[in-house]
C-alpha cells in the first residue's frame, strides 16, 4: 500500500531534516568541547611542577593545579565548580575509557545527554568490562530516548558488574544530598536524593495524610494537599530522637518601607531566593518578632569601616555585607553568605582595612582557593569584585543587592530591634 505525500508534507519533512542536521552539529560541538577540556587537563597536569609555592602554602603543586583548572573552567563556562569537575571527569572518561562513545558523539550519532547516560552507568564498571558495555549500548543510543537508554543501561550494568548491588548501595548512600533551586514567580523546588526506600516511604506517608485530609469542602487538589503536608512536616516536625523541638524555621526578608505600609507594590527580597510578591513580604514582616534596620539612609548607624583598628568585622557591618552579598562572591558560586566567611579582599596582613569596600563573603573552599592559588581579587565601588585568574583573565561578580553607603557612624547595638 503506497502513501501519497503532498508537496506541503515534503517541505515540512525537509525542515525536520534541517532540525536533525542542526542536532548533529550540536553533538559534534559537545565532542569538540570534551576534546578541548581534556587537552586543558593534560596540559595543566604536565606543567603543575612549574607552579610557585609560598612559604605558607598548605597545598602541593598537584592540588593547586587541580583547583586552578576546575575553578577557571567553571568561570569560563559560567557553571558551578562541581559541574566543571564532572565535565573534566566525563571528558577524561570519553578519551581514555569510552573511545567508541567519543567517536559516535563526534559523528553526531546521538546527543551529549545520551553520552552522559552511558558515562553515568559506566563509572563503576571494571576496565575490562567497559568495551562490552559500550558496544552493547551504542546502537540503542541512536534510537532510544535518554530515559529509555538509561533504563537499558542500568539493566546491562547489573548484569556486567562484578560487585553486588548491596555493596554499591552502601557507597552511594554516603552521597545522599539535598538542595534548593529557585523557580519563577516566587516558587522554589526542594530536591532530596537518598535511599529509594526512604523516598518511597516519605512520599507514601505524605500521600496517605493528604488523602485523609481530602473531604467535603476541600478545594485543594491531592497534589496541593500533599505538598502542603510535606511543608508542614518539615517546618514543624520533630525527629524520633527529639531533634527539632523548639526549632523554628527562619527567613530573612527585605521589605521596602512603602511596600510594608501598603503604599507600593514593589517586591520584597527573600534571602537565598530573590524577589517575592508584596503580599508574601508583608505577611512575613507582620509575623517577625523584631526588625533590623539596614542602610535605608545615612542615619542607619551601620558601620562602614573600622580601618586598621581591628581585624574582626563588627556585627552591624556583617549584617550589611550579608544583605549585600547574599552568596559567596567567587564567580559562579551560590553557597549562602550565612555559612561563608568574611574575607579581606586586600589581605589584612598586607595592610588591608576592615571596611565595607574591602570585605566580601567567600565560602571556605573558595576562601582557600584565593589563599592557596594564583587567583587574585580587587574590589570596585559598589561591592563589585574583579577576579583575575591564573591565566590572567578577568571575571566580574556583582553584589546581590545594591545598597547606598553613607558616612561611617557609631556601631549600634548588635541585635537592637527597631
Amino acid at each position: 500500500m503506497s502513501t501519497t505525500v503532498s508537496t506541503t508534507q515534503e517541505q515540512l519533512g525537509l525542515l525536520f531534516d534541517a532540525v536533525a542536521a542542526a542536532d548533529r552539529v550540536i553533538a559534534q560541538g559537545f565532542a569538540l568541547r570534551a576534546d578541548a577540556v581534556e587537552a586543558a587537563r593534560r596540559f595543566s597536569e604536565a606543567h603543575a611542577a612549574e607552579i610557585p609555592r609560598g612559604a605558607q602554602s598548605l597545598w602541593d603543586q598537584t592540588e593547586i593545579a587541580r583547583r586552578e583548572l576546575s575553578s577557571e573552567l567553571a568561570v569560563t563556562l559560567r557553571i558551578p565548580e562541581r559541574t566543571a569537575e564532572t565535565l573534566l571527569a566525563e571528558s577524561r572518561a570519553l578519551a581514555e575509557d569510552l573511545p567508541a562513545t567519543r567517536a559516535a558523539l563526534r559523528d553526531g550519532l546521538f546527543s551529549y545527554r545520551h553520552a552522559q547516560t552511558i558515562l553515568g552507568q559506566a563509572w563503576s564498571i571494571p576496565t575490562e568490562g567497559l568495551a562490552a558495555f559500550e558496544q552493547a549500548l551504542l546502537p540503542a543510543a541512536q534510537i532510544l530516548t535518554v530515559s529509555k537508554l538509561k533504563h537499558k543501561a542500568r539493566l546491562l550494568r547489573e548484569r556486567l558488574h562484578p560487585e553486588t548491588i548491596t555493596a554499591r548501595h552502601a557507597r552511594s548512600i554516603a552521597e545522599r544530598s539535598s538542595c534548593v533551586q529557585a523557580e519563577a514567580d516566587g516558587m522554589a523546588t526542594l530536591y532530596l536524593t537518598t535511599g529509594a526506600e526512604l523516598v518511597q516511604a516519605i512520599f507514601a506517608r505524605a500521600n496517605d495524610l493528604a488523602v485523609s485530609l481530602q473531604g467535603l469542602g476541600e478545594k485543594r487538589t491531592l497534589t496541593q494537599v500533599r505538598t502542603d503536608v510535606i511543608s508542614d512536616l518539615l517546618i514543624n516536625g520533630v525527629t524520633p530522637t527529639g531533634v527539632g523541638t523548639g526549632v523554628k524555621a527562619t527567613v530573612h526578608v527585605t521589605v521596602p518601607v512603602m511596600t510594608l505600609l501598603g503604599h507600593s507594590e514593589e517586591p520584597g527580597y527573600l534571602e537565598g531566593y530573590g524577589p517575592i510578591d508584596p503580599a508574601t513580604a508583608r505577611d512575613l514582616a507582620s509575623r517577625a518578632p523584631s526588625f533590623t534596620r539596614l542602610l535605608t539612609h545615612p542615619e542607619t548607624g551601620v558601620v562602614l569601616s573600622v580601618g586598621r583598628d581591628r581585624y574582626k568585622t563588627p556585627k552591624a557591618m556583617r549584617r550589611f555585607l550579608r544583605l549585600r552579598d547574599e552568596t559567596c562572591r567567587f564567580p559562579g558560586c551560590h553557597r549562602a553568605a550565612r555559612g561563608a566567611e568574611v574575607d579581606h579582599s586586600h589581605d589584612w596582613a598586607l595592610l588591608g582595612e576592615t571596611a565595607h569596600d574591602n570585605l566580601a563573603h567567600l565560602c571556605k573552599p573558595n576562601h582557600a582557593l584565593k589563599t592557596q592559588t594564583r587567583w587574585t581579587v580587587t574590589q570596585q565601588p559598589g561591592g563589585i569584585l574583579t577576579w583575575t585568574s591564573p591565566t590572567g583573565r578577568d571575571f566580574v561578580t556583582e553584589p546581590a543587592t545594591v545598597l547606598p553607603t553613607g558616612p561611617p557612624t557609631a556601631d549600634p547595638p548588635d541585635d537592637a530591634p527597631f
